[in-house]
């Protein structure tokens, strides 16, 4: 099995992990055609733990919508140094390679949906 980039993705299943093929970061927020919702966390973090179900329910039901990856900030600092993620976890959505919204925190499924749904 390969080593993660640090993040995971995939356009057919947007909770599945990248392999060393698949774009860069910046080329996979830069060039998708969907929003793209980045959950910033750590194997450590409590919280990070709490949000997992919640992005793997959240996911499929914006499918075709939104685009959904998780960035370890431990293997990927600088990714998380360029964004000013200074707590975790920390929920970005880019349209057009562009922040649009962020919260950080863990919140509730139904919180997180309202807040994408009016971005989206």
């Amino acid at each position: 099995m390969r080593r993660s980039r640090g993040y995971k993705s995939n356009s057919n299943n947007p909770m599945a992990k990248s392999t060393e093929k698949q774009k860069s970061f910046e080329a996979f927020i830069n060039e998708s055609e969907l929003p793209v919702l980045v959950d910033f966390w750590a194997a450590w973090c409590g919280p990070c733990k709490m949000m997992e179900p919640v992005i793997k329910e959240v996911a499929p039901e914006f499918k075709g919508r939104l685009k959904v990856i998780k960035v370890n900030v431990d293997k990927k600092p600088h990714i998380a140094a360029q964004y000013q993620v200074q707590g975790i976890p920390t929920f970005i959505l880019f349209k057009n390679g562009q922040p649009v919204w962020r919260t950080s925190g863990a919140v509730s499924k139904t919180q997180l949906k309202k807040q994408l749904e009016q971005q989206l």
